[in-house]
């Protein structure tokens, strides 16, 4: 398992945020285990495939009004999967979206909760039917940053001052703290190469790092992709491109995007040692 201490802290934090009853996380993740032993045949043994565990928590109270549950249902889902890119990566093209807002200050963007995808369902059909894989949601009139569909977001540029900078928007209580996030985050400070800085970006700024050619990559982050590398951004009735690997024409995806995969696939299929991978024995 991938770092399923963090997924036990966020279950609990959106069951805090929602009053659900709360649960022992130490117990709870236990209890997956020795599900996962149960199902070890239903976990796929091709590289790139995958068993999804998905914890959720219903309320259960034989009642009808709006208020605390007394009662609580806890179940996992377990999916084999396979993977997301079946040939290679496949970079996307986003519609920067701020008609629609994914979440908003003082909401449940923080949390992992089923209420924040439906209302993003009708804006990706919308942007879909004019050829965009995504929404890049857009929030405040300054236009920031924040998600990209359901995934977090990053960009890899030269800042104002000339460095090298991986950036993602803060945790500010309307952005997912993502497990794939934290990890990006925590990898990119232990190899020092550049920059890592979570702040506030708006889409004007984007715009004008393109027109000076100081943006070197972009890409969305989740559980499924783990990265998904970004090389295009309408916005105000334009497209903006982004680049990919400029070494490589043909490539889907830039170099530090590769990386950022290749080192956590790496570690979840036990290939690269690391305290993230969780092993599970009889």
């Amino acid at each position: 398992m991938f770092r399923p201490d963090m997924n036990m802290n966020r279950l609990l934090r959106s069951c805090q945020r929602l009053t659900l009853p709360e649960f022992d996380k130490v117990q709870l993740l236990e209890c997956i285990k020795k599900l996962l032993l149960v199902d070890e045949r239903w976990i796929p043994s091709e590289r790139g495939y995958s068993l999804y565990l998905r914890p959720t928590a219903i309320a259960t109270q034989e009642s009808l009004g709006v208020g605390p549950s007394n009662k609580a249902k806890i179940f996992v889902i377990n999916c084999p999967v396979g993977p997301y890119y079946k040939t290679g990566f496949a970079a996307v093209s986003l519609s920067a979206t701020s008609n629609y807002v994914r979440a908003w200050p003082g909401g449940t963007g923080d949390a992992k909760v089923g209420g924040n995808y439906a209302p993003g369902i009708r804006p990706q059909v919308e942007v879909a039917q004019k050829g965009y894989a995504q929404n890049l949601w857009l929030f405040g009139e300054e236009d920031y940053l924040t998600e990209v569909g359901t995934m977090n977001l990053f960009v890899f540029w030269k800042n104002a001052e000339g460095e090298l900078e991986l950036v993602t928007p803060p945790l500010d209580g309307t952005i997912l703290p993502g497990v794939t996030r934290d990890s990006i985050l925590s990898l990119a400070k232990t190899w020092g190469e550049f920059k890592v800085s979570e702040k506030k970006v708006t889409m004007p700024q984007l715009v004008q790092a393109i027109q000076e050619k100081r943006v070197v990559e972009m890409f969305g982050a989740g559980t499924a992709a783990i990265v998904s590398p970004i090389k295009n951004i309408f916005y105000k009735g334009k497209d903006w491109a982004i680049p990919l690997d400029p070494k490589d024409p043909s490539s889907q995806a830039g170099a530090l995007t590769k990386k950022f995969a290749d080192t956590i696939m790496g570690i979840q299929y036990g290939e690269i040692e690391h305290e993230w991978s969780v092993v599970v024995k009889p």
